[in-house]
């Protein structure tokens, strides 16, 4: 028998949107380098989202979140069951980065 994940229903699905579209936006191969660089001038591990999101940086490359919340806010603004699925969001993407900037930037991936 094969795991099969259990399906939550998102409880604020458009701040949800929000926050996945501009982590995804962040992640994708048009900004990543850029958003790598930014953790690594910082000193912040790429699985530690609290500190990227209170450091801004998700909109802060790609300017990915509209209005006038910010990604941490938004994500402050999710129930914790929205968080969980948020959070399990952004590290199936950064899991995603292509191989060879996760080497270049391996310590950025490494566990502490």
């Amino acid at each position: 028998m094969a795991f099969e994940q259990a399906t939550i229903k998102v409880v604020r699905e458009r701040e949800f949107g929000e926050l996945t579209g501009a982590i995804a936006q962040a992640l994708s191969s048009e900004f990543v380098v850029k958003f790598l660089k930014a953790l690594d001038r910082r000193g912040i591990h790429v699985r530690d989202l609290n500190a990227i999101l209170a450091a801004g940086l998700i909109e802060g490359v790609a300017g990915g979140v509209s209005g006038k919340k910010g990604s941490r806010a938004l994500y402050e603004a999710l129930p914790v069951s929205d968080q969980a699925q948020a959070r399990e969001f952004y590290l199936s993407k950064i899991e995603e980065v292509d191989p060879a900037l996760r080497n270049k930037f391996h310590k950025l991936y490494q566990y502490s």
